[in-house]
This record gives C-alpha cells, sequence and structure tokens, in this order.
C-alpha cells in the first residue's frame, strides 16, 4: 500500500510516465500520477525522452488479480442487485485504471515528438483525473465490502492501445476519440439507473467521471486537429481512415451527439463509420 509520501518525485515527466505504467500494486501508480502531476503542474520537471529514460512498458504493470479474459469470454452484468452493481462498479475500475495506463503512456510514449508545453498540460490533468477516477471507484468497491480484483476483467483496451503505438494521431483518434467518446454515449443511462436503485453514491462517482470525459474527449479532438493542421489533412476523414485501420468492431449508436459535439467531436467525425439502419 502506498500513498504520495512514498514514491519519489520523478527526474522527468517522462521518467514519471514510465514508472507509472510499469507499477503493479495500484496504489503505488495512482500515488505516482498524483506525485507526478504535482510535480510537472509546479513546473518543476523537464519533459524528458524516451532515449534517455529507457522505452514506455510493452504492457502496463497489474497485480495478480483481477483474471485478464478476452472480451467475448466476460459474464454479462447486470446492475440489479448487490451482485450487479458491485460487478458494474469494478468493471468501471478495470476501465479507469486502463485508462491511467492509456493516458501516461500517451504523454511518455509521444515525448520525442515536437509538440507544445500545453499539450502535456492537458494530458498530465488527464492523467491525474484517471487516477482520481480509479481511487474513487476502488473506494466505492471497499464500501460494499468488495475490492478491485475479486472478478475477471477483460483485456482489450491495452490492445487498442499497442496498435497505434507509433502513431501519435491514430493513438488519439482511437483512445479518446473511439473508446472515451463512448463513455459519454454509455454513462448518463447508468447514472439515471443508479439514481433509481436510490444507489446516490455511485450515481455521483458516475456523473464526476462523466463531467471529466467530456474535457478528455475535448482534448482528444483538440490535438487531434492541431496534428491533422500541422499535416495540412482534413481531421474527419483521417479519423474514419485512422478507426477503419486501427478500430476492431463498429461505432455502435445510440450516440449522445450533444455531449459529443459540446467536446469537438461533431457528428461528421463518426456518423460515417456507423452501421447502416434498415
Amino acid at each position: 500500500m502506498s500513498n504520495e509520501e512514498d514514491v519519489p518525485v520523478p527526474e522527468t515527466l517522462v521518467a514519471g510516465a514510465r514508472a507509472i505504467v510499469a507499477a503493479r500494486d495500484t496504489k503505488t501508480k495512482t500515488a505516482l500520477a498524483y506525485k507526478t502531476a504535482r510535480a510537472w503542474f509546479q513546473r518543476k520537471l523537464a519533459v524528458g525522452s524516451t532515449r534517455l529514460c529507457g522505452p514506455m512498458p510493452d504492457r502496463p504493470g497489474r497485480p495478480d488479480k483481477p483474471l485478464l479474459l478476452p472480451p467475448r469470454d466476460m459474464p454479462k452484468r447486470k446492475m440489479g442487485g448487490a451482485a450487479g452493481r458491485i460487478a458494474l462498479i469494478h468493471s468501471l475500475a478495470h476501465i479507469e485504471l486502463n485508462a491511467v495506463d492509456l493516458t501516461w503512456d500517451l504523454i511518455g510514449r509521444f515525448a520525442d515528438v515536437r509538440l507544445p508545453r500545453s499539450y502535456y498540460d492537458d494530458w498530465v490533468r488527464v492523467g491525474l483525473e484517471e487516477a482520481k477516477h480509479f481511487s474513487m471507484l476502488e473506494d466505492r468497491l471497499s464500501r460494499l465490502d468488495a475490492a478491485y480484483g475479486d472478478m475477471p476483467a477483460h483485456d482489450g483496451l491495452w490492445e487498442a492501445a499497442q496498435d497505434t503505438g507509433q502513431d501519435l494521431a491514430a493513438r488519439l483518434a482511437i483512445i479518446p476519440l473511439v473508446l472515451e467518446a463512448r463513455g459519454l454515449d454509455i454513462t448518463p443511462p447508468m447514472i439515471e439507473k443508479a439514481r433509481s436503485l436510490n444507489d446516490h453514491e455511485t450515481a455521483r462517482c458516475l456523473e464526476i467521471i462523466y463531467r471529466d470525459e467530456k474535457n478528455h474527449v475535448a482534448f482528444g479532438a483538440k490535438w487531434f486537429r492541431y496534428l491533422c493542421d500541422r499535416q495540412g489533412i482534413r481531421p474527419e476523414p483521417a479519423f474514419q481512415q485512422y478507426v477503419r485501420r486501427h478500430f476492431r468492431g463498429t461505432l455502435k449508436p445510440p450516440f449522445n451527439d450533444r455531449a459529443r459535439s459540446e467536446a469537438g467531436l461533431t457528428p461528421g467525425f463518426y456518423k460515417p463509420l456507423a452501421p447502416l439502419k434498415g
């Protein structure tokens, strides 16, 4: 068990990102995220380089549990009842733990790309918020006499990262603009379901995650457009090309068009990728 005082201040932002992704213990991982983010925003860290710090890990560090299964082998979840509620929160905690690693990998893996400091300001904020989301859900499980690792989880999210490890624009297209944008579609119904079950603590957790996810998608759209502008290519067709190349599956409606548009992800990006009705 680690808290922020127990982990060292990293020498650079890249060194911090590398340590976060590599950490197996979830408390250590989140403590490192808090400390690295604080040092960055206090302007105590240079960006650094993977040439000096070493490459980012091929896979993130993970505790011995949960058992990781292919997505097709995962049991179906329903929110009704205590067991269903715990299963859903456990699944969300696993998603947020992956989001911690995906965000800090985004920071460290592409540090040799020429980018403004504000790029790192945005993604360090996201990395900090993802760590807070995981800790919040881990605490919620504890209050329900459960723990992260009690149930199996799937390994599909990191596979998406591995497939985009050489191309920052592709990574931005898939992680914030497909996977996090999906959270904008599915989280509001989960909030309403939690409220209908009088589970106001879980609803509050989901409200915080939903609020922050809007900003995460907005940062993805902002920096994806920035890279497209720098290359002189149109963002919408470029996004569609990246998704067809790197994302397994389809973008499934219904979409939360309002929240997506507020985050800068307008329907012209994703509607051409949705299956035709009829």
